[in-house]
């Protein structure tokens, strides 16, 4: 290595290198001399001849225009572009015919050069191989009316046989700080561009050509519907491009990749017709770019809506864009992305592991135009997690995005403790189950919210356990199979167990998609429900409405998205609901029902009985009502007809109705009874015996009374030698009239073995009581042997009355001679 170094360094340093480059260096002085001269040579034929070429540049100019060319001066540029003339035009403005009625200058450049061919110059003739445009504005203008300033140049004349090639063959353009503005009034389009640098090459075979284009601009606007504002406003552009022109197809092609926009790369491939009778274009666009950065290159009236949106991760897009540049309206658009394992952002949540492959098109129906009335957004192979239920959608269309609406079908299969993500002040909180749904649903999209889903298909829940926190309601291992059609809403089996309660339930809503939303008041929920065994005081709860559930309803309000939690929560409150129930053993606290029937309506919070029919105590029971809250307790309002209850067993079953005087077990018989009735319960249900209030009348059939305090207290002041503490009755019937504390007993008739009496007046729970007692003392005890009821009533008051106030006395029960009206 170190000989060679020093061989190169010798052969540096002698004479020969020494001869030879001092050669060299003249020659390269010569040639230097040489082109200064040449130079100056051309300056100097430019001074000569400068009338002459002005005149020519014009002339040659003025052949292909109709209108005005304007040069405040030109000049030579001394050693530019040479062997070629490099001409300068400075302050140079180009106006067509029309200008004074539109105004709008096509061209005005603060310098232009032009780079003639030296040889044709000489002979007389300008060829124009280049042109550098440096500080300039060029105005393309098409008026309303279709007349464009570019009509300033004219027709191209035919080449004839012999033609090979034209005079004048540009073969590169160069722009440095131009800007460049094509308003298309005709067809509401603006493209507005301010080039920092344009360079381009220019290959010819015929009138064809080919050009390898460097771009670097800022987009002011590219707006195919000004009215929708432009695409990739405020972004710079920077790229190569590949274009071509076809003489015969009068089209151009231009080509790029990664062209640079903003800070996103893309692939183009577009077309655009430049004929007179045909200005068609297209524009393919590929790019894999984020959701936020595609959205902000559309026009406004897109971008506003689909910023609503977002995707964490790229996405791969190719957009196709077509049109006519001289109709008016927006062009074809149509826009496909592939998401992959993505997390796609809507105004109403987050949907994550999200794929999908997705298009937008602005021509959803073809013959309908290209408007956002037309426009659609439609979802493929869409799988993903909406708080952590997952949903799959085969396809999924969004359609006119004036006014949106979404159709599609979606499945899922999950776990249903993921429905408490979504709970909005929690209406519902799910332990356990398992879900699938197979739907086919329908939404309004209003201010880019889902407004008013509709579904039909099936929803199957198996063996979840849940609560419903409103209402305190705990459910166990409960069975729901829904079908929605758009005729009803179809409950075909929900199986619920709760503590001692087992109820299996079907029914059905008739017209469900429409009065969920829009009429809830009117929803009318058919139930048959069967229950083996039903405690009756648990669902009293189901009634009643809860603090929150009452400052909630308050704090609603008519604006913005509704909520689903929310509207349940109103549909529960405001539907009716219709009751078809049977069961087999009902309880009651100590009543005990079998072979029970009864339509119940529930209508906001109230419950309505009607044709109900009871087995208890023995008899039957039928009975209409209604149970409503009222604070914190439940007014009731019954009529009821008890047909041979246990009279015992009857009253033990209802606490006695609070009676201090007597209880179950002082009686016995067979009840039969029509009573209506209102009152109060208490929250667990019991009733609240001095709130009643209504009419009762009452018999009893082989009655006894036994132990009775207040006829045994009689018997021995009246009959001490009568056996008052085993009385048997051939009449126990009564007329009264409840007054809460109070009731008025308007007839009371026993005719029992040890004496008949009638009693009227008034018996308090409390203070009060005030009973007149009308006793005959004859011994009826055989009474009961005589046939007839008239033959009874006639034999009854013979012989010595007396007549007794049974009254209160500082709570004690006290009694006296005498007569109640006579006291």
């Amino acid at each position: 290595m170190q000989k060679t170094l020093r061989q190169i360094k010798e052969f540096l340093l002698s004479e020969r290198f020494k001869k030879y480059a001092k050669r060299f260096g003249f020659l390269v002085l010569g040639l230097f001399v040489l082109l200064l001269l040449a130079c100056g040579a051309l300056s100097i034929y430019f001074n000569q001849n400068k009338t002459e070429i002005i005149a020519k540049v014009n002339q040659k100019i003025n052949e292909n225009i109709n209108g005005k060319f304007h040069v405040t001066d030109f000049h030579y540029k001394f050693l530019t572009g040479f062997p070629n003339f490099t001409l300068a035009l400075n302050d140079v403005e180009l106006k067509d015919n029309q200008w004074n009625s539109h105004k709008h200058t096509l061209l005005k450049a603060k310098e232009i050069e032009a780079r003639l061919n030296m040889w044709s110059l000489i002979q007389k003739e300008i060829n124009i191989h280049k042109i550098v445009i440096n500080d300039a504005q060029i105005n393309i203008y098409k008026a309303p009316n279709g007349y464009s300033n570019t009509n300033i140049f004219k027709p191209k004349k035919k080449k004839t046989a012999n033609t090979a090639k034209p005079e004048t063959s540009l073969d590169e353009i160069i722009l440095d700080n131009v800007h460049v503005s094509i308003d298309n009034q005709l067809g509401h389009k603006l493209f507005d561009f301010a080039v920092t640098s344009l360079k381009s090459k220019v290959n010819y075979d015929d009138d064809n050509w080919t050009t390898d284009l460097f771009l670097k601009t800022k987009i002011n606007s590219l707006a195919f519907n000004t009215v929708h504002g432009s695409f990739a406003k405020e972004k710079e552009l920077e790229g190569h491009f590949d274009i071509s022109y076809n003489d015969l197809k009068e089209k151009i092609d231009i080509r790029t990749k990664n062209l640079k926009i903003g800070d996103d790369a893309f692939d183009i491939v577009a077309f655009f017709n430049v004929g007179k009778g045909n200005s068609l274009f297209g524009i393919n666009i590929e790019t894999n770019i984020l959701w936020r950065s595609a959205s902000n290159l559309l026009s406004g009236n897109i971008s506003k809506k689909l910023n609503q949106f977002d995707l964490k991760k790229p996405i791969e897009v190719n957009c196709d864009i077509k049109g006519d540049l001289n109709a008016e309206g927006d062009p074809k658009i149509v826009v496909q992305a592939i998401i992959k394992n993505n997390e796609l952002t809507i105004p109403d949540g987050l949907f994550t592991n999200c794929s999908f492959k997705g298009i937008f098109t602005n021509n959803f129906k073809p013959k309908n135009g290209f408007n956002d009335a037309n426009s659609a957004i439609v979802l493929t192979h869409f799988k993903a997690e909406y708080e952590k239920i997952p949903l799959t959608i085969s396809q999924a269309v969004i359609n006119n995005l004036e006014k949106p609406i979404a159709t599609g079908f979606v499945n899922s299969d999950f776990d249903v403790s993921k429905l408490n993500g979504m709970a909005n002040g929690k209406i519902l909180h799910f332990e356990s189950g398992h879900a699938k749904a197979n739907l086919k649903f329908q939404f309004d999209i209003v201010d880019l919210y889902i407004n008013k889903p509709r579904f039909t298909g099936d929803v199957d829940i198996d063996q979840t356990t849940f609560d419903y926190i409103p209402k305190n309601i705990h459910a166990e291992k409960t069975d729901v199979k829904l079908s929605f059609t758009e005729q009803a809403l179809y409950i075909k089996k929900i199986a619920y167990k709760h503590k001692k309660n087992i109820i299996r339930i079907d029914g059905r809503i008739d017209n469900f998609l429409n009065l969920y939303y829009d009429a809830p008041e009117k929803m009318v929920v058919n139930w048959n429900i069967y229950c083996p065994n039903i405690d009756v005081k648990q669902f009293l709860g189901v009634l009643k409405k809860s603090a929150a559930e009452k400052r909630m309803a308050q704090k609603r309000t008519a604006k913005g998205n509704v909520n689903f939690t929310n509207q349940l929560k109103s549909v529960i409150e405001k539907c009716t609901a219709v009751i078809n129930l049977k069961a087999d053993k009902i309880t009651y606290g100590s009543l005990t029902a079998t072979n029970t029937t009864a339509t119940l309506q529930m209508l906001d919070s109230k419950i309505l009985l009607k044709n109900g029919n009871v087995q208890t105590s023995g008899g039957t029971i039928a009975f209409n009502g209604a149970v409503e809250p009222k604070g914190n307790y439940y007014i009731f309002s019954s009529t009821a007809q008890v047909n041979r209850v246990d009279i015992a067993s009857f009253l033990k079953s209802f606490n006695n109705f609070g009676i201090q005087s007597f209880s179950p077990k002082n009686i016995r018989g067979r009840l039969s009874s029509n009573a209506n009735v209102t009152g109060f319960m208490n929250s667990k249900g019991d009733l609240i015996v001095n709130s009643m209030r209504g009419k009762l009348n009452f018999n009893v059939n082989q009655g006894a009374l036994l132990n009775f305090e207040p006829i045994m207290k009689v018997g021995k002041f009246a009959f001490p030698f009568r056996d008052v503490e085993n009385i048997t009755f051939s009449d126990l019937s009564g007329d009264l009239t409840l007054r809460g504390e109070q009731i008025d007993i308007h007839k009371l008739t026993i005719s029992s073995s040890v004496l008949n009496f009638d009693i009227d007046g008034i018996y308090s729970f409390g203070r009060g009581t005030n009973l007149a007692l009308t006793v005959p003392l004859r011994n009826s005890k055989n009474d009961a042997q005589l046939s007839t009821k008239e033959e009874r009533k006639a034999v009854r008051e013979r012989g010595i009355v007396l007549h007794l106030i049974a009254y209160d006395n500082e709570g004690k029960m006290k009694i006296k001679w005498g007569k109640r009206d006579k006291e």
